[in-house]
Protein backbone atom coordinates (compact mmCIF):
# COMPACT_ATOMS: atom_id res chain seq x y z
CA UNK A 1 0.00 0.00 0.00
CA UNK A 2 1.46 3.37 -0.96
CA UNK A 3 2.50 6.15 1.36
CA UNK A 4 2.85 8.36 -1.69
CA UNK A 5 0.22 11.06 -2.23
CA UNK A 6 -0.33 12.44 -5.71
CA UNK A 7 1.43 11.74 -8.97
CA UNK A 8 3.06 15.09 -9.68
CA UNK A 9 6.84 15.34 -9.77
CA UNK A 10 8.75 16.65 -6.76
CA UNK A 11 9.62 19.91 -8.52
CA UNK A 12 5.98 20.50 -9.51
CA UNK A 13 4.79 19.81 -5.98
CA UNK A 14 7.35 22.21 -4.54
CA UNK A 15 6.46 24.94 -7.02
CA UNK A 16 2.77 24.59 -6.23
CA UNK A 17 3.57 24.91 -2.53
CA UNK A 18 5.69 28.00 -3.10
CA UNK A 19 2.91 29.58 -5.17
CA UNK A 20 0.31 28.95 -2.45
CA UNK A 21 0.61 32.20 -0.50
CA UNK A 22 -2.15 31.38 1.98
CA UNK A 23 -0.63 28.03 2.86
CA UNK A 24 2.80 29.55 3.40
CA UNK A 25 1.39 32.27 5.66
CA UNK A 26 -0.64 29.71 7.63
CA UNK A 27 2.35 27.41 8.08
CA UNK A 28 4.66 30.25 9.07
CA UNK A 29 2.15 31.50 11.65
CA UNK A 30 1.59 28.02 13.05
CA UNK A 31 5.31 27.32 13.27
CA UNK A 32 5.90 30.53 15.21
CA UNK A 33 3.07 29.69 17.60
CA UNK A 34 4.19 26.09 18.10
CA UNK A 35 7.81 27.11 18.67
CA UNK A 36 6.87 29.78 21.19
CA UNK A 37 4.59 27.43 23.13
CA UNK A 38 7.18 24.65 23.08
CA UNK A 39 9.88 26.98 24.43
CA UNK A 40 7.63 28.02 27.32
CA UNK A 41 6.74 24.40 28.08
CA UNK A 42 10.41 23.40 28.07
CA UNK A 43 11.28 26.20 30.51
CA UNK A 44 8.41 25.29 32.84
CA UNK A 45 9.47 21.65 32.90
CA UNK A 46 13.13 22.48 33.50
CA UNK A 47 16.25 20.42 32.74
CA UNK A 48 15.00 19.92 29.18
CA UNK A 49 18.21 18.38 27.85
CA UNK A 50 18.21 15.81 30.63
CA UNK A 51 14.62 14.89 29.75
CA UNK A 52 15.70 14.53 26.09
CA UNK A 53 18.58 12.25 27.07
CA UNK A 54 16.27 10.09 29.18
CA UNK A 55 13.74 9.89 26.35
CA UNK A 56 16.45 8.87 23.91
CA UNK A 57 17.63 6.16 26.31
CA UNK A 58 14.10 4.79 26.65
CA UNK A 59 13.56 4.63 22.90
CA UNK A 60 17.00 3.15 22.22
CA UNK A 61 16.61 0.51 24.95
CA UNK A 62 13.17 -0.48 23.69
CA UNK A 63 14.33 -0.90 20.10
CA UNK A 64 17.39 -2.86 21.15
CA UNK A 65 15.06 -5.27 22.98
CA UNK A 66 12.06 -4.99 20.67
CA UNK A 67 11.53 -8.72 20.29
CA UNK A 68 11.29 -9.17 24.06
CA UNK A 69 8.84 -6.32 24.58
CA UNK A 70 6.65 -7.30 21.62
CA UNK A 71 6.38 -10.83 23.02
CA UNK A 72 5.56 -9.47 26.48
CA UNK A 73 2.96 -7.12 25.01
CA UNK A 74 1.35 -9.92 23.05
CA UNK A 75 1.12 -12.24 26.07
CA UNK A 76 -0.51 -9.55 28.18
CA UNK A 77 -2.99 -8.45 25.51
CA UNK A 78 -4.13 -12.06 25.19
CA UNK A 79 -4.35 -12.38 29.00
CA UNK A 80 -6.60 -9.32 28.97
CA UNK A 81 -8.92 -11.04 26.51
CA UNK A 82 -7.73 -9.35 23.33
CA UNK A 83 -6.46 -10.63 20.00
CA UNK A 84 -3.06 -9.78 18.47
CA UNK A 85 -2.13 -9.95 14.80
CA UNK A 86 1.37 -9.29 13.45
CA UNK A 87 1.24 -7.88 9.92
CA UNK A 88 4.45 -8.03 7.91
CA UNK A 89 2.98 -5.72 5.27
CA UNK A 90 0.21 -3.21 4.93
CA UNK A 91 -1.68 -5.68 2.76
CA UNK A 92 -1.68 -8.28 5.56
CA UNK A 93 -2.96 -5.73 8.06
CA UNK A 94 -5.74 -4.67 5.69
CA UNK A 95 -6.72 -8.26 4.92
CA UNK A 96 -7.03 -8.93 8.65
CA UNK A 97 -9.29 -5.96 9.38
CA UNK A 98 -11.39 -6.67 6.27
CA UNK A 99 -12.06 -10.18 7.59
CA UNK A 100 -13.13 -8.73 10.94
CA UNK A 101 -15.52 -6.36 9.17
CA UNK A 102 -16.96 -9.16 7.06
CA UNK A 103 -17.35 -11.52 10.05
CA UNK A 104 -19.17 -8.79 11.96
CA UNK A 105 -21.21 -7.80 8.90
CA UNK A 106 -20.09 -4.25 9.69
CA UNK A 107 -21.52 -1.35 7.74
CA UNK A 108 -19.85 1.61 9.46
CA UNK A 109 -16.35 2.16 10.86
CA UNK A 110 -15.56 5.18 13.03
CA UNK A 111 -11.88 6.15 13.17
CA UNK A 112 -9.77 8.22 15.50
CA UNK A 113 -6.65 9.89 14.10
CA UNK A 114 -4.01 7.37 13.05
CA UNK A 115 -0.94 7.90 10.88
CA UNK A 116 -0.18 4.21 10.45
CA UNK A 117 -3.64 3.55 8.97
CA UNK A 118 -2.98 6.44 6.56
CA UNK A 119 0.36 4.82 5.74
CA UNK A 120 -1.24 1.55 4.65
CA UNK A 121 -4.47 3.00 3.17
CA UNK A 122 -6.72 1.15 5.61
CA UNK A 123 -9.76 3.31 4.85
CA UNK A 124 -9.80 2.06 1.27
CA UNK A 125 -9.53 -1.53 2.55
CA UNK A 126 -12.67 -1.15 4.68
CA UNK A 127 -14.49 0.54 1.83
CA UNK A 128 -13.63 -2.35 -0.49
CA UNK A 129 -15.80 -4.67 1.64
CA UNK A 130 -18.73 -2.29 1.82
CA UNK A 131 -17.96 -0.33 4.99
CA UNK A 132 -18.52 3.39 5.31
CA UNK A 133 -15.49 4.90 7.05
CA UNK A 134 -15.90 8.09 9.10
CA UNK A 135 -12.90 10.06 10.35
CA UNK A 136 -13.77 11.50 13.76
CA UNK A 137 -10.71 13.69 14.35
CA UNK A 138 -11.86 17.21 13.43
CA UNK A 139 -8.96 17.89 11.08
CA UNK A 140 -9.22 14.49 9.41
CA UNK A 141 -13.02 14.85 9.18
CA UNK A 142 -12.61 18.12 7.30
CA UNK A 143 -10.10 16.59 4.90
CA UNK A 144 -12.28 13.53 4.33
CA UNK A 145 -15.25 15.71 3.39
CA UNK A 146 -13.05 17.80 1.11
CA UNK A 147 -12.58 15.03 -1.46
CA UNK A 148 -10.22 13.00 0.77
CA UNK A 149 -7.58 15.72 0.80
CA UNK A 150 -4.42 14.17 2.36
CA UNK A 151 -3.01 15.53 5.63
CA UNK A 152 -0.22 18.09 5.43
CA UNK A 153 1.01 17.85 9.03
CA UNK A 154 1.39 14.96 11.47
CA UNK A 155 -0.38 16.65 14.41
CA UNK A 156 -2.61 19.24 12.68
CA UNK A 157 -3.61 17.54 9.42
CA UNK A 158 -5.74 20.43 8.08
CA UNK A 159 -3.09 23.08 8.70
CA UNK A 160 -3.20 24.14 5.04
CA UNK A 161 -6.87 25.21 5.25
CA UNK A 162 -8.43 28.34 6.74
CA UNK A 163 -11.75 28.70 8.50
CA UNK A 164 -13.45 30.19 5.43
CA UNK A 165 -12.46 27.17 3.35
CA UNK A 166 -13.72 24.86 6.12
CA UNK A 167 -17.03 26.74 6.28
CA UNK A 168 -17.42 26.39 2.52
CA UNK A 169 -16.79 22.64 2.74
CA UNK A 170 -19.40 22.23 5.50
CA UNK A 171 -21.90 24.41 3.63
CA UNK A 172 -21.54 22.62 0.30
CA UNK A 173 -21.53 19.07 1.66
CA UNK A 174 -23.44 19.20 4.95
CA UNK A 175 -25.81 22.17 4.62
CA UNK A 176 -24.01 24.33 7.20
CA UNK A 177 -25.53 27.84 7.37
CA UNK A 178 -23.64 29.59 10.16
CA UNK A 179 -20.47 31.70 10.29
CA UNK A 180 -16.81 30.75 9.99
CA UNK A 181 -16.20 31.19 13.72
CA UNK A 182 -14.12 28.21 14.90
CA UNK A 183 -16.48 27.57 17.82
CA UNK A 184 -19.50 27.29 15.53
CA UNK A 185 -17.64 25.12 13.03
CA UNK A 186 -16.47 22.77 15.78
CA UNK A 187 -19.96 22.58 17.32
CA UNK A 188 -21.46 21.69 13.93
CA UNK A 189 -18.88 18.95 13.37
CA UNK A 190 -19.58 17.62 16.87
CA UNK A 191 -23.31 17.40 16.11
CA UNK A 192 -22.66 15.64 12.82
CA UNK A 193 -20.25 13.13 14.33
CA UNK A 194 -22.31 12.24 17.40
CA UNK A 195 -24.76 10.20 15.34
CA UNK A 196 -21.86 8.46 13.57
CA UNK A 197 -20.43 7.32 16.91
CA UNK A 198 -23.77 5.93 18.02
CA UNK A 199 -24.28 3.90 14.84
CA UNK A 200 -20.74 2.59 14.21
CA UNK A 201 -20.09 -1.14 14.25
CA UNK A 202 -16.29 -0.94 14.57
CA UNK A 203 -14.02 1.65 16.16
CA UNK A 204 -10.48 2.01 14.85
CA UNK A 205 -7.68 3.91 16.54
CA UNK A 206 -3.97 4.27 16.23
CA UNK A 207 -1.65 3.77 19.18
CA UNK A 208 0.64 6.41 20.57
CA UNK A 209 2.31 3.84 22.78
CA UNK A 210 1.63 0.25 23.79
CA UNK A 211 2.64 -0.67 27.35
CA UNK A 212 4.32 -4.08 27.35
CA UNK A 213 4.01 -4.83 31.08
CA UNK A 214 0.20 -4.55 31.09
CA UNK A 215 -0.81 -5.20 27.49
CA UNK A 216 -2.37 -1.76 27.27
CA UNK A 217 -2.77 0.74 24.45
CA UNK A 218 -2.29 4.43 25.26
CA UNK A 219 -3.92 7.19 23.22
CA UNK A 220 -2.87 10.84 23.54
CA UNK A 221 -5.53 13.19 22.15
CA UNK A 222 -7.06 16.64 22.47
CA UNK A 223 -10.56 15.60 21.43
CA UNK A 224 -12.95 13.13 23.02
CA UNK A 225 -13.39 11.29 19.73
CA UNK A 226 -10.87 8.56 20.54
CA UNK A 227 -12.71 7.64 23.73
CA UNK A 228 -16.03 7.49 21.92
CA UNK A 229 -14.48 5.43 19.12
CA UNK A 230 -13.24 2.85 21.62
CA UNK A 231 -16.22 2.84 24.00
CA UNK A 232 -19.40 2.77 21.92
CA UNK A 233 -18.72 0.31 19.03
CA UNK A 234 -18.83 -3.37 19.93
CA UNK A 235 -15.45 -4.00 18.30
CA UNK A 236 -12.28 -1.95 18.77
CA UNK A 237 -9.27 -2.36 16.47
CA UNK A 238 -6.04 -0.60 17.48
CA UNK A 239 -3.35 -0.37 14.81
CA UNK A 240 0.26 0.33 15.80
CA UNK A 241 3.62 0.50 14.16
CA UNK A 242 5.76 -2.22 15.72
CA UNK A 243 8.14 0.33 17.25
CA UNK A 244 5.46 2.24 19.19
CA UNK A 245 6.00 0.41 22.46
CA UNK A 246 7.30 1.19 25.97
CA UNK A 247 8.31 -1.27 28.68
CA UNK A 248 6.22 0.13 31.56
CA UNK A 249 3.86 2.93 32.54
CA UNK A 250 6.84 4.77 34.02
CA UNK A 251 8.48 5.14 30.60
CA UNK A 252 5.10 6.07 29.14
CA UNK A 253 4.87 8.98 31.56
CA UNK A 254 8.23 10.33 30.39
CA UNK A 255 7.42 10.08 26.69
CA UNK A 256 3.93 11.54 27.05
CA UNK A 257 5.47 14.44 28.94
CA UNK A 258 7.82 15.06 26.02
CA UNK A 259 5.17 14.43 23.36
CA UNK A 260 2.68 16.98 24.67
CA UNK A 261 5.24 19.72 25.16
CA UNK A 262 6.99 19.10 21.85
CA UNK A 263 3.86 18.85 19.72
CA UNK A 264 1.87 21.94 20.71
CA UNK A 265 3.50 23.23 23.90
CA UNK A 266 1.00 21.74 26.37
CA UNK A 267 1.93 20.48 29.80
CA UNK A 268 -0.50 17.67 29.26
CA UNK A 269 -2.92 16.91 26.45
CA UNK A 270 -6.66 16.91 27.12
CA UNK A 271 -6.96 13.13 27.15
CA UNK A 272 -4.44 10.40 27.95
CA UNK A 273 -6.37 7.14 27.66
CA UNK A 274 -5.14 3.71 28.67
CA UNK A 275 -7.06 0.75 27.25
CA UNK A 276 -6.47 -2.82 28.40
CA UNK A 277 -8.56 -5.13 26.28
CA UNK A 278 -12.31 -5.64 25.90
CA UNK A 279 -15.04 -4.99 28.41
CA UNK A 280 -14.91 -7.20 31.51
CA UNK A 281 -17.76 -8.39 33.65
CA UNK A 282 -19.05 -5.47 35.69
CA UNK A 283 -17.73 -2.80 33.31
CA UNK A 284 -20.31 -0.20 32.34
CA UNK A 285 -18.94 0.37 28.85
CA UNK A 286 -16.23 -0.64 26.41
CA UNK A 287 -16.00 -2.95 23.39
CA UNK A 288 -16.98 -6.59 23.48
CA UNK A 289 -13.99 -7.48 21.31
CA UNK A 290 -10.50 -5.97 21.04
CA UNK A 291 -7.90 -6.50 18.31
CA UNK A 292 -4.35 -5.15 18.26
CA UNK A 293 -2.79 -5.08 14.80
CA UNK A 294 0.99 -4.66 14.96
CA UNK A 295 2.35 -3.43 11.63
CA UNK A 296 5.88 -3.97 10.36
CA UNK A 297 5.61 -2.66 6.78
CA UNK A 298 9.38 -2.26 6.37
CA UNK A 299 10.28 -1.26 9.92
CA UNK A 300 12.21 -4.45 10.68
CA UNK A 301 14.48 -3.68 7.73
CA UNK A 302 15.56 -0.48 9.48
CA UNK A 303 16.63 -2.26 12.67
CA UNK A 304 20.38 -2.70 12.94
CA UNK A 305 21.14 -0.12 10.24
CA UNK A 306 22.52 3.40 10.38
CA UNK A 307 18.90 4.61 10.27
CA UNK A 308 17.61 2.73 13.33
CA UNK A 309 17.24 5.92 15.38
CA UNK A 310 14.52 7.09 12.94
CA UNK A 311 12.27 4.53 14.66
CA UNK A 312 12.65 6.49 17.91
CA UNK A 313 10.13 9.01 16.52
CA UNK A 314 7.11 9.68 18.77
CA UNK A 315 5.22 11.64 16.04
CA UNK A 316 5.28 15.01 17.81
CA UNK A 317 6.12 17.00 14.63
CA UNK A 318 8.59 19.20 16.52
CA UNK A 319 11.01 18.82 13.60
CA UNK A 320 8.31 19.93 11.15
CA UNK A 321 7.52 22.96 13.29
CA UNK A 322 11.05 24.36 12.97
CA UNK A 323 11.90 23.33 9.41
CA UNK A 324 12.54 26.29 7.04
CA UNK A 325 11.93 24.10 3.98
CA UNK A 326 8.53 22.94 5.25
CA UNK A 327 7.66 26.56 6.01
CA UNK A 328 8.09 27.53 2.36
CA UNK A 329 6.75 24.47 0.51
CA UNK A 330 4.16 22.93 2.87
CA UNK A 331 3.40 19.32 3.70
CA UNK A 332 1.96 18.15 0.37
CA UNK A 333 5.22 18.99 -1.42
CA UNK A 334 6.83 15.94 0.19
CA UNK A 335 4.45 13.62 -1.65
CA UNK A 336 4.13 11.44 1.45
CA UNK A 337 1.73 11.19 4.35
CA UNK A 338 4.84 11.78 6.51
CA UNK A 339 6.07 15.32 5.68
CA UNK A 340 8.93 17.42 7.00
CA UNK A 341 12.36 16.23 8.15
CA UNK A 342 11.10 13.00 9.73
CA UNK A 343 9.14 12.26 6.56
CA UNK A 344 12.20 12.91 4.42
CA UNK A 345 14.08 10.35 6.52
CA UNK A 346 11.35 7.78 7.12
CA UNK A 347 9.51 7.67 3.79
CA UNK A 348 12.44 6.37 1.66
CA UNK A 349 13.15 3.76 4.34
CA UNK A 350 9.61 2.40 4.28
CA UNK A 351 8.84 2.72 0.59
CA UNK A 352 12.18 2.94 -1.21
CA UNK A 353 14.00 5.60 -3.17
CA UNK A 354 12.29 5.19 -6.54
CA UNK A 355 9.50 7.65 -5.76
CA UNK A 356 11.21 9.47 -2.90
CA UNK A 357 14.86 10.03 -3.81
CA UNK A 358 14.32 13.81 -3.80
CA UNK A 359 13.18 13.98 -0.18
CA UNK A 360 16.63 13.76 1.49
CA UNK A 361 17.60 16.82 -0.54
CA UNK A 362 14.59 18.83 0.68
CA UNK A 363 16.64 20.16 3.57
CA UNK A 364 19.00 23.01 4.32
CA UNK A 365 20.88 20.74 6.77
CA UNK A 366 20.62 23.54 9.34
CA UNK A 367 20.06 20.87 12.07
CA UNK A 368 17.14 22.79 13.63
CA UNK A 369 15.14 19.54 13.38
CA UNK A 370 17.77 17.63 15.32
CA UNK A 371 17.86 20.27 18.05
CA UNK A 372 14.06 20.25 18.33
CA UNK A 373 13.59 16.47 18.48
CA UNK A 374 12.58 15.40 22.02
CA UNK A 375 14.14 11.95 21.56
CA UNK A 376 17.33 13.28 19.94
CA UNK A 377 17.05 11.70 16.51
CA UNK A 378 20.02 13.07 14.50
CA UNK A 379 17.76 13.94 11.59
CA UNK A 380 20.19 16.07 9.57
CA UNK A 381 22.83 13.34 9.84
CA UNK A 382 20.34 10.74 8.63
CA UNK A 383 19.48 12.96 5.65
CA UNK A 384 23.17 13.07 4.78
CA UNK A 385 23.32 9.29 5.15
CA UNK A 386 20.43 8.98 2.71
CA UNK A 387 22.28 11.13 0.20
CA UNK A 388 25.30 8.92 0.59
CA UNK A 389 23.22 5.80 -0.08
CA UNK A 390 21.51 7.40 -3.08
CA UNK A 391 24.84 8.43 -4.57
CA UNK A 392 27.21 5.59 -3.69
CA UNK A 393 25.00 2.50 -3.37
CA UNK A 394 21.90 3.17 -5.45
CA UNK A 395 23.77 5.14 -8.15
CA UNK A 396 20.66 7.25 -8.67
CA UNK A 397 22.46 10.47 -9.59
CA UNK A 398 22.94 11.41 -13.23
CA UNK A 399 26.13 10.53 -15.10
CA UNK A 400 27.14 14.20 -15.63
CA UNK A 401 26.68 14.84 -11.90
CA UNK A 402 28.86 11.88 -10.99
CA UNK A 403 31.59 13.00 -13.37
CA UNK A 404 31.34 16.56 -12.07
CA UNK A 405 31.62 15.52 -8.44
CA UNK A 406 34.48 13.14 -9.19
CA UNK A 407 36.27 15.95 -11.00
CA UNK A 408 35.65 18.33 -8.11
CA UNK A 409 37.02 15.74 -5.70
CA UNK A 410 40.22 15.48 -7.68
CA UNK A 411 40.45 19.27 -7.93
CA UNK A 412 39.80 19.90 -4.24
CA UNK A 413 42.30 17.26 -3.13
CA UNK A 414 45.17 18.89 -5.04
CA UNK A 415 46.32 22.31 -3.75
CA UNK A 416 48.06 23.08 -7.04
CA UNK A 417 45.00 22.26 -9.17
CA UNK A 418 42.70 24.11 -6.80
CA UNK A 419 44.92 27.21 -6.99
CA UNK A 420 44.87 27.05 -10.80
CA UNK A 421 41.08 26.81 -10.75
CA UNK A 422 40.87 29.84 -8.49
CA UNK A 423 42.95 31.84 -10.92
CA UNK A 424 40.92 30.71 -13.94
CA UNK A 425 37.43 31.04 -12.43
CA UNK A 426 36.90 34.82 -12.97
CA UNK A 427 37.78 34.59 -16.67
CA UNK A 428 35.78 31.41 -17.24
CA UNK A 429 32.64 32.83 -15.61
CA UNK A 430 32.87 36.33 -17.08
CA UNK A 431 30.54 35.52 -20.07
CA UNK A 432 27.80 34.67 -17.55
CA UNK A 433 28.48 37.56 -15.13
CA UNK A 434 26.93 40.99 -14.94
CA UNK A 435 27.46 43.63 -12.24
CA UNK A 436 29.32 41.14 -10.07
CA UNK A 437 26.60 38.47 -10.26
CA UNK A 438 26.07 35.31 -12.28
CA UNK A 439 22.55 35.61 -13.69
CA UNK A 440 22.27 32.61 -16.01
CA UNK A 441 24.86 30.06 -15.07
CA UNK A 442 25.76 27.16 -17.32
CA UNK A 443 24.71 23.56 -16.70
CA UNK A 444 24.08 22.66 -13.05
CA UNK A 445 24.55 26.29 -12.02
CA UNK A 446 21.20 27.19 -13.61
CA UNK A 447 19.25 26.04 -10.56
CA UNK A 448 21.50 28.13 -8.33
CA UNK A 449 21.46 31.31 -10.41
CA UNK A 450 17.98 31.59 -11.92
CA UNK A 451 16.17 32.13 -8.61
CA UNK A 452 18.76 33.83 -6.42
CA UNK A 453 21.73 36.19 -6.43
CA UNK A 454 24.91 34.24 -7.06
CA UNK A 455 28.12 36.31 -6.74
CA UNK A 456 30.67 36.03 -9.53
CA UNK A 457 34.20 34.93 -8.58
CA UNK A 458 36.43 37.81 -7.48
CA UNK A 459 39.60 38.42 -9.43
CA UNK A 460 41.52 38.68 -6.19
CA UNK A 461 41.30 35.40 -4.27
CA UNK A 462 41.01 35.26 -0.52
CA UNK A 463 44.50 33.76 -0.24
CA UNK A 464 46.00 36.57 -2.28
CA UNK A 465 44.07 39.20 -0.35
CA UNK A 466 45.14 37.70 2.97
CA UNK A 467 48.79 37.51 1.87
CA UNK A 468 48.73 41.17 0.80
CA UNK A 469 47.23 42.15 4.15
CA UNK A 470 50.00 40.32 5.97
CA UNK A 471 52.67 42.04 3.87
CA UNK A 472 51.11 45.45 4.47
CA UNK A 473 51.06 44.89 8.21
Amino acid sequence: MPMKIGERSFNNRVQQGIDNTFMRDAVSSAQARFQSNKAKAEEQLGHWEQWRELSEEIRAHTLENLDFYLEQLTENVVKNGGHVFFASTGEEANDYVKKIAQDKQAKKVIKAKSMVTEEISMNEAFESVGCEVIESDLGEYILQLDDHDPPSHIVTPALHKNKEQIRETFANLKGYDKTSKPEELAQFAREQLREEFLTADIGVTGCNFAVAESGSVALVTNEGNARLSTTIPKTHIAVMGMERIVPTWEELEVLVTMLCRSAVGQKLTSYVTGLSGPREEGDLDGPEEFHLVIVDNGRSNILGTAFQSALHCIRCAACINVCPVYRHVGGHSYGSIYPGPIGAVLTPLLEGYDDHKDLPYASSLCAACTDACPVKIPLHELLIEHRKVITEQEKMTTLPERFAMKGFGMLASSPALFHMAEQAAPAMMSPFSKDGKIEKGPGPLKNWTNARDFPAPEKETFRKWFKNREEES
